[in-house]
Parts: structure tokens; C-alpha cells; sequence
């Protein structure tokens, strides 16, 4: 009798409490835990902030009141997408053309980003406020601020840095800004200097990523504090079973047909797992060196998303197109050695636990490399180098918070994580392609219908 009478109160208590006010529920969901490859249907995500505050079965609904409802009707609910490589750059006068293609990372998912450097950093860190107080539609971005590059800067606005004094001040400028990492470029970087700058940031503990002088070596690098790569050269050169003599015979990119051609398994799988014992990431950026490879001879005219391009940002594509058309006309063929090489390194890579980041390297300058799309584009091609559809999914959605250690904020759809998230009609966890089934994007608490973002202006 006893037993029955508490249990009569904590169902009158119960009835009596009022529901838990959030600003968005999601009903009706199958909600997706890539990494455990497991699907949850019949519940509800509950939203307030930019934060998960609940994932229940339906039976539990009436728990929470919200602001704003919206019926999945069965569709699948996942973490949104991070490209780990896109650039903002272009100068002042292409500022506002860049602006204008944030809305388009999230129409394909993408809610979060990684800039790799330019040369307008002052107005990427204002949209990056904006965005994060929901002033600005668009991804979350990360970036590292201008590149540190040698003498004479290969690009525009990159901090130059000769001796051991510039390293220091480089550093200061990018910690005075609030840089999230450290991108170095090679386009007149010394190997000394490289170093130097690697050992200064692992004492400041700032993550280093980026390109490297073919004169330095990738696996000492990591012994002074690397912690990733953009780009396949540079592991590819390690990887190399003449290394050494190419060395001695070539300098800077006139190795990589060279070492693309006396790549070896066997060293490559040394190599690895040595780098992967150092927690180390590397980001392949597949998609964008099968677009270079065709550039010469591909008709990009009629590319559904060039009209959401702006013209400045147009004009800046002609540099690889010439550059494409002069390398076809004089032989060249280092792409299709490069590209052949680089999707074999793929798998032993993963393999051996290297953490590969899925990024796409879009921006201007880098020719019909569209934003958003091309991040699913390079998921595709990451599959199609021997990854399966779970393993590919968590180059984004895992490996790139994990860059940053962030792995607790993100990746799954669960209480406590931030609520960016992808609602989809199809299962991307079966078919690396069903991401082009998304209908709708959580971002800052705000549902966004897909086919509203980045619509052309008439």
C-alpha cells in the first residue's frame, strides 16, 4: 500500500511540473551515432542555445516546450559537416564576394570551417564573431590568420619570416588576433626557418599545419611539434625509397615526379606509423587535384553554381587555367603522376592511424573548387580511394574537432554537444552520396530549409 502511495505522488508531481522551455525541438527523428555506425529512430532532439539539451524517444515529447518545432518525419539527424581546408582571400575588393558565399557552405552542410590563410584575416575574424552571435549566416570558422611564409611572400598578405626574431614577432601578431593555428606556407620559407617556427609554436603550444619546403623533412618536422600537413607532397617525399639522391639532384617541386615515381610501400607504411604515433593530420584535398588535373581541357561554363560566384572571384581562376594550359602545351604530366600516387596513400594511411581531415582547399584562386559542394566531392573521393562512407564521414565531423580538441563539443548528436546539425531524407552512413539528400541545416538554433540558402539574386 505504502509503495503505491509514493508511486500515486511521483506521477501527480510529475503531471504538475511544467515542461522545459527550449528554442527548438526536433521530432520525429532517426537520430544517426556515425561513429558508433548505429541509427536511433522515434526521437526527439531538444535545442536551446547552441546547445543539445536532450535526444528522447517521442514518448518523452511533452517533456519540453519550444519555440519552434520542426516534424523530421522520420529523416535522419547528424552532426554537420566540417571542411578543414577553404580560404578567404582576394584582397580587400573581394571581401565582400567572399562574404557573400558564406550561406553556401551551408546549404551543402558544411557548419563548419577551417581557413587556411589570406590576405583579408581582418574581415574573416569579424564574420567569425558575427556568425558565432548570430549576426551572420554562415559556418563556424577557425582560422589561422595570415600564412607565415620567407622572404618575398608567395602570397599576399602572408607574414615574412628570416631569422629567429621574426618567428617571435610572427607569433605575437597571430596570438594578438586570436588565430586558432598556425598555417606555414613554402613558398621562400627556408628549412631552418620552418623548423624554428614549429619549435616556437609547440612552445606556445599553438597548432602547426601547413605546407613544407621540400627540403625538410616531414617526420623531422614532427619531432620539433608538427601536428598535420595540407596536401599529399610532402608525406609522398618521405615516402620516397630515394629520398636522398632526388634530393641532391632537384630542389623545390621539380622533385615530386621523382619521388611520386620511386614511392614504396614499404617505406611508406614506416613512415606512417611513425607519424601516426605522433597524433598526426594530414588532409589529402583530393577533389581539388582531379579538377586541376582536367583544368585544360574541362568546359566549367555551364557548372550550376558559377552563378552564385562572384565576378572577382571569377577572374581569379584564370591563373590555373593558364597555368593548365602551359603545362599541357609544354608535356607535363606531374598531376597524373601526383594524383594516381596520392589516392593509393589513402587507405595505408588511415591504416595506420594517421588522422586524415576531409578539406576541399575552396576559395578564389583556386578554379571551380565551389564552396560546400566541393567538401561532398572530396568525401566521394575518399571513398573512392578505399575509405568506407563511416570512415569518410568522420574525417569531417570527428577528425576536425579533434584538430582543435573539441571531440566533446562535437561529433555525435547527443546532450551537451553544440547543435549543429543535418537533417536528411537519406541514410548518408549506407551511401556516401545520400548527403545530397539534406533538407535542412540546425545552425544557431534556426532551422534552415536548404532550397531557401544562397539562392541566386533574380
Amino acid at each position: 500500500m505504502k509503495r503505491i502511495f509514493i508511486l500515486f505522488l511521483i506521477s501527480l508531481i510529475s503531471c504538475n511540473s511544467d515542461p522545459e522551455q527550449v528554442d527548438l525541438l526536433i521530432t520525429n527523428a532517426t537520430v544517426l551515432d556515425i561513429e558508433e555506425n548505429k541509427k536511433w529512430a522515434n526521437r526527439f532532439v531538444a535545442i536551446r542555445n547552441d546547445t543539445i539539451v536532450a535526444v528522447k524517444t517521442m514518448r518523452d515529447r511533452d517533456d519540453f516546450k519550444a519555440n519552434k518545432t520542426y516534424d523530421a518525419q522520420g529523416g535522419f539527424v547528424m552532426p554537420g559537416l566540417w571542411d578543414n581546408h577553404v580560404h578567404f582571400r582576394g584582397g580587400d575588393s573581394l571581401a565582400s564576394e567572399n562574404k557573400d558565399l558564406l550561406p553556401l557552405f551551408l546549404k551543402y552542410g558544411v557548419t563548419t570551417v577551417r581557413d587556411a590563410g589570406g590576405d583579408i584575416s581582418e574581415e574573416v575574424f569579424k564574420w567569425k564573431d558575427q556568425i558565432k552571435n548570430g549576426e551572420l549566416s554562415g559556418p563556424r570558422i577557425f582560422s589561422s590568420g595570415p600564412k607565415l611564409d620567407g622572404e618575398n611572400p608567395a602570397w599576399p598578405g602572408s607574414i615574412p619570416v628570416t631569422s629567429e626574431n621574426d618567428v617571435q614577432m610572427a607569433l605575437d601578431s597571430l596570438e594578438s588576433m586570436n588565430a586558432d593555428f598556425v598555417k606555414i606556407y613554402d613558398g621562400s620559407i627556408s628549412r631552418e626557418m620552418y623548423y624554428e617556427i614549429i619549435r616556437e609554436a609547440e612552445k606556445r603550444n599553438l597548432k602547426v599545419t601547413g605546407h613544407m619546403p621540400m627540403s625538410a623533412d616531414v617526420t623531422e618536422a614532427v619531432k620539433f611539434g608538427l601536428d598535420g600537413t595540407e596536401h599529399l607532397y610532402y608525406v609522398m617525399k618521405a615516402a620516397s625509397a630515394k629520398k636522398d639522391s632526388i634530393e641532391k639532384e632537384k630542389s623545390g617541386y621539380s622533385m615530386i615526379i621523382p619521388l611520386a615515381r620511386t614511392y614504396n610501400d614499404s617505406v611508406a607504411k614506416v613512415v606512417f606509423d611513425e607519424l601516426a604515433q605522433a597524433d598526426f593530420y594530414v588532409t589529402p584535398t583530393l577533389h581539388i587535384g582531379k579538377v586541376l588535373k582536367e583544368l585544360a581541357d574541362a568546359d566549367h561554363s555551364q557548372d550550376e553554381l558559377l552563378e552564385l560566384i562572384g565576378p572577382g572571384i571569377q577572374e581569379t581562376y584564370q591563373g590555373r587555367i593558364m597555368s593548365a594550359k602551359r603545362a599541357k602545351e609544354s608535356g607535363s604530366s606531374m598531376r597524373d603522376f601526383t594524383e594516381d600516387v596520392f589516392q593509393k596513400m589513402i587507405e595505408p594511411m588511415h591504416d595506420s592511424g594517421i588522422k586524415i581531415l576531409a578539406g576541399s582547399d575552396c576559395g578564389p584562386y583556386n578554379s571551380y573548387v565551389y564552396p560546400g559542394e566541393s567538401l561532398h566531392q572530396e568525401l566521394n573521393a575518399l571513398v573512392e580511394a578505399g575509405l568506407t562512407t563511416q570512415e569518410a564521414l568522420l574525417t569531417s565531423i570527428r577528425n576536425g574537432p579533434r584538430f582543435f580538441d573539441l571531440q566533446n563539443s562535437y561529433v555525435r548528436v547527443d546532450k551537451g554537444r553544440i547543435a549543429d546539425l543535418l537533417i536528411l531524407t537519406e541514410n548518408p552512413m549506407e551511401n556516401i552520396e545520400n548527403l545530397e539528400s539534406i533538407q535542412a541545416v540546425v545552425s544557431k538554433n534556426k532551422i534552415l530549409k536548404v532550397s531557401e540558402i544562397a539562392k541566386k539574386t533574380p
